[in-house]
């Protein structure tokens, strides 16, 4: 397994993206935007294999006192399973294994097929196929 990507919550989008870009020589997707949640994101690739996931919604708070709420800054990151079969195997076994699954296996709107679950620490961690 390596690690997929690493995601940012942020309250300036297009300022964060334009970072990236400007400083570390990251090319963007072009964007995908989720209207029912009113959620807004890119993908910025860089020269090895991990992505940075720049996220932003209006109803993610600043504040980080409850675990299971998301908040600006880091936010999560993703492990490359390699396959649908594996993510459902694997969130099964932490699931039987006593670690909180916090969303189930399902493909997403931007067509990744993910659970999400919480390390032993409460980080944040994507499975996806």
């Amino acid at each position: 397994m390596r690690i997929s990507h690493i995601a940012i919550w942020t309250a300036d989008l297009e300022g964060m993206r334009n970072f990236y870009m400007h400083y570390f020589d990251a090319s963007s997707s072009s964007g995908y935007h989720n209207h029912t949640r009113d959620f807004h994101s890119y993908f910025l690739f860089f020269d090895g294999d991990c992505t940075i996931e720049l996220m932003q919604m209006p109803t993610v708070s600043k504040s980080r006192n409850i675990q299971e709420k998301q908040y600006l800054g880091l936010t999560h990151f993703a492990i490359k399973a390699g396959s649908k079969e594996r993510v459902d195997k694997l969130t099964q076994q932490l699931k039987e294994d006593g670690f909180k699954i916090l969303g189930e296996p399902r493909t997403t709107g931007d067509d990744f097929y993910e659970s999400v679950i919480l390390d032993p620490e409460g980080n944040r961690i994507e499975i996806v196929a």
